[in-house]
């Protein structure tokens, strides 16, 4: 229970170092990931640049452009599985830690509010059904838009799932036609 105000600047320090100390090591994540990535992508431009231009004529260039587009495409496609992942992660943890300290802090608050209340004079018993009513309906407010939110996050997380999958499953047919077009 809070029972000195520093105590409550203190409870939401800590939940700011919190919430920094998360966003940086997703952001640090991030940075990692794009890192290895660029360097990847540079090596294999250089080696498909290569492989070009051993080509003989057009029609073979075509062709081997067409082969090494297809390992790229997956690579993209893991890299934004591995952005998704850790931004989901990184949110996840936070909204746990959010849920957590609002629940934790409106506890808090509202053993205060009790206590004040108990000590309120004779006569101000609808002062205080409303102050009750009003702390009730805040409560119930928080929880619904936390419901919604998580609702929105799982529908963005499932549609981008599929069409992670879609896009997969395109490259996958795509892949044996251009395969056989080279053997024709």
């Amino acid at each position: 229970m809070f029972t000195k105000p520093q105590d409550f600047a203190k409870s939401g320090f800590n939940f700011a170092l919190f919430f920094a100390n998360t966003a940086f090591d997703g952001i640090e994540r991030l940075a990692l990931l794009n890192l290895a990535a660029a360097r990847s992508m540079f090596e294999v431009s250089l080696s498909n640049i290569e492989s070009l231009l051993g080509a003989k004529d057009v029609q073979s260039f075509v062709s081997l452009h067409k082969e090494l587009s297809t390992p790229s495409i997956e690579k993209g496609l893991e890299y934004s599985r591995n952005v998704i992942s850790i931004a989901s992660e990184t949110k996840d943890k936070i909204a746990k830690e959010v849920e957590v300290h609002v629940a934790d802090t409106s506890a808090k608050v509202s053993g205060l509010v009790e206590k004040a209340l108990a000590a309120a004079p004779a006569g101000s018993e609808v002062a205080v059904a409303a102050v009750k009513t009003a702390i009730k309906s805040a409560n119930e407010a928080y929880e619904g838009l936390n419901k919604v939110a998580k609702q929105a996050a799982e529908v963005a997380e499932a549609s981008v799932a599929a069409a992670t999958s879609a896009t997969i499953k395109a490259a996958a047919v795509a892949a044996p036609k251009a395969a056989g077009k080279k053997a024709a």
